[in-house]
Formats: structure tokens, sequence, C-alpha cells
């Protein structure tokens, strides 16, 4: 059980996904710092000073007790937070979307690849062949 086990996690597919999902993480975590760093703040500005991520619809208020401490937190629907992973995603999918049309274009230029000058055919091989036997 355990050489299968070792057979199953050396198969080239474990492995490369392995590695896709740790740059995919690490690439979510530059996407989501280049969102909220970069694309947000011109955006929430250009809205009037807008924080995306501090958006949200309260439906029920925080109860505090006397000390002034949150005693239950309030109910709220962040839809700035959403707006954000929508930002995101919309990012991340351009970015493979451009990664996958350059591959593609790149695909078509090698098909597209002119082909070598054709050189002598075999037969025309053989009589120059035959030619140079009857000289000799």
């Amino acid at each position: 059980m355990l050489k299968e086990f070792k057979d199953f996690i050396m198969r080239g597919n474990v492995l490369e996904l392995a590695v896709a999902v740790i740059i995919a993480g690490a690439f979510g975590a530059v996407v989501a710092s280049f969102t909220n760093d970069v694309i947000m703040p011109p955006i929430g500005l250009a809205l009037g000073g807008v924080d995306f991520s501090d958006l949200a619809i309260t439906l029920a208020g925080a109860e505090m007790n006397d000390a002034g401490e949150v005693v239950k937190e309030a109910v709220q629907i962040r839809y700035g937070a959403f707006v954000q992973k929508v930002i995101d995603f919309v990012i991340i999918a351009f970015i493979i979307f451009m990664l996958v049309r350059t591959y593609n274009n790149m695909q078509k230029k090698k098909e597209e690849a002119p082909a070598p000058p054709p050189g002598p055919s075999t037969e025309d091989l053989l009589a120059e062949i035959r030619d140079l036997l009857k000289k000799q």
C-alpha cells in the first residue's frame, strides 16, 4: 500500500497539480494586493472616498454591554467585500485569458511556419545514382 501511494504521489500529474495549486495561491495573494492596494483606492476616490470593503447593509446592530464592549457582533450583508472579490475574479480571469490567448497564438504561428523547400525525391536521387553508375 505504501508503494502504491508513493507511485501515486510521484506521478507527474499529481506533482504538476500540487505546483499549480501553490502557484495559484500565491498568484491570488498578488491579485488581491493589486486590487486592494492599486485598483480600489482610485475607484473609491473617484466615487467620493468610498472604501468598498466597508460597504455593508446592517440587519441587526451590535449589542454592547455597560463597559462599551461588543457582546454580540452586528449582522451585516457585506456587499463591499463581495464587490472586491468580483473585481479580483475579473482580474484573474482576464490574466488567464491573456495567457491562453498568447499560448494559442504561439501554437498557430508554429503551425503556420513555412515548410522547408522540398529537396529531391527518392526517385530523383535513385535516377542520379543510376546515371552516375552508367558513366563509370
